[in-house]
């Protein structure tokens, strides 16, 4: 098979490393990729939002598959205009995507279907907002409408903090359009893990489940990020979890887009809280969690572009997946000032230094290549992640990885996984 990879950042290049092991791969293409992808794939200089420009070069490459990596492509339908050209596509439809696009529109959803998730109330004024917030009382969260590359949740301990995240999101604009209305919703208690199951747009196959680690600093201290670093599995998602949230959560929303008339077909993220009164949906998310996806990638002990084919072609998906034992460790590393601004092009040093390090692997996020050498390019810059035989050996033998690869400014929680340590 040949097949086109859309994206450029760590879960890609996670998706890259696994697609290349495939026996069935003949080629495989990325854009716009990234010097991690590359020594895996063919990189194309194409933004991921340049949709004419995919369409061209799937049709060039005459690609069996495209895999639409990042959310913001398929919101704004990348995987429609594949799919009228009669290209194969792993991802789903802009209004299928919706459910990660338009809090709104996954809020309302769940409302009509009896969906557990937090109460809520949108607004796009910001009297009605604040007056709201009130009614729900502290601590709530705000979170905008449209997609903000995950820092879109405003947690708010207070009234007062309420009231400064309502005025930065709809009288500042701080997100654009993105924030031009606001989601308003009860605080849920509990732990959060992220669930990933695939779909054809009928049948539904649980893949795994894995932890982030959303802010800033140790201790979930500071502002939230696209995501710090992911553990998988997680002993917080028992038998009889997983059955909730698949018979009360995960089947009745694929149910409920077909019923819709936007049937859901590709992987579908959703971030649960387990609160006292069982799984409560936080959000969903349209695509492999970053970077979730590079911690239960290297856990899957099967070939990937199948089961990708599979839910593109609607062929059928099998019963189950096979999974490797042992426990995965990602530690992002970022750029200083992340995730306020940050300065690219610091010289990356020590990736050398990893390669004798059995069970590492290092996922570019971001990073470009500047007169030869290896430079920062982006908040998030590289994800190390590591299997180990239980997660306390996964997480020793990340962080000696972490330790060996250094550029001005690095920073990185240093409590990845720690939490679950502490449980047992």
């Amino acid at each position: 098979m040949r097949v086109l990879l859309v994206g450029g950042g760590g879960r890609e290049h996670a998706l890259a490393w696994k697609l290349a092991q495939s026996p069935r791969l003949t080629r495989l293409i990325a854009a716009p990729g990234n010097p991690g992808i590359a020594a895996c794939a063919t990189s194309v200089p194409v933004k991921d939002t340049a949709l004419d420009e995919l369409v061209a070069l799937a049709r060039r490459e005459q690609a069996d598959l495209t895999v639409v990596g990042p959310e913001l492509p398929l919101s704004l339908g990348l995987g429609d205009r594949l799919r009228e050209e009669g290209i194969a596509v792993f991802g789903p439809s802009a209004a299928a995507a919706r459910l990660e696009s338009s809090k709104v529109f996954a809020k309302e959803l769940m409302a009509r279907h009896d969906i557990p998730t937090a109460r809520f109330g949108a607004f796009d004024q910001p009297a009605a907002a604040r007056n709201y917030a009130r009614r729900l009382g502290a601590p709530l969260v705000v979170k905008v409408d449209g997609l903000a590359a995950g820092k879109g949740a405003l947690v708010c301990r207070t009234l007062d903090d309420a009231d400064r995240a309502i005025a930065l999101c709809l009288e500042a604009r701080a997100f654009g359009e993105a924030g031009h209305t606001v989601v308003l919703e009860e605080f849920l208690s509990g732990e959060e893990v992220s669930l990933f199951v695939l779909s054809d747009g009928a049948a539904v196959l649980p893949l795994t489940v894995a932890q982030d680690h959303k802010t800033i600093f140790d201790d979930d201290r500071g502002p939230n990020t696209g995501g710090m670093g992911a553990y998988s599995p997680t002993a917080l998602f028992n038998a009889d979890v997983a059955d909730r949230a698949m018979a009360q959560i995960v089947r009745p929303t694929i149910s409920a887009m077909d019923k819709d008339g936007h049937p859901y077909s590709g992987v579908l993220y959703v971030q649960l809280m387990l609160t006292r009164e069982g799984p409560k949906v936080v959000e969903f998310n349209c695509r492999f969690g970053d970077p979730e996806c590079q911690a239960i990638l290297p856990r899957l002990d099967q070939d990937l572009l199948p089961l990708l084919e599979a839910v593109a072609l609607g062929r059928g998906l099998p019963a189950a997946v096979d999974w490797r034992p042992e426990s995965s460790v990602c530690v992002v590393l970022a750029s200083g000032g992340y995730p306020d601004a940050y300065e690219t092009g610091r010289p990356i040093h020590g990736l050398d230094h990893v390669r004798d390090l059995a069970g590492v692997n290092v996922f570019h996020a971001g990073t470009a290549m500047k007169d030869g050498r290896l430079v920062t390019a982006g908040g998030r810059v590289l994800g190390v992640q590591a299997l180990g035989d239980d997660l306390r050996s996964a997480i020793k033998t990340a962080y000696a990885a972490v330790e060996r690869i250094t550029f001005d400014g690095v920073q990185f929680r240093r409590d990845i996984g720690r939490k679950a340590l502490d449980r047992r």
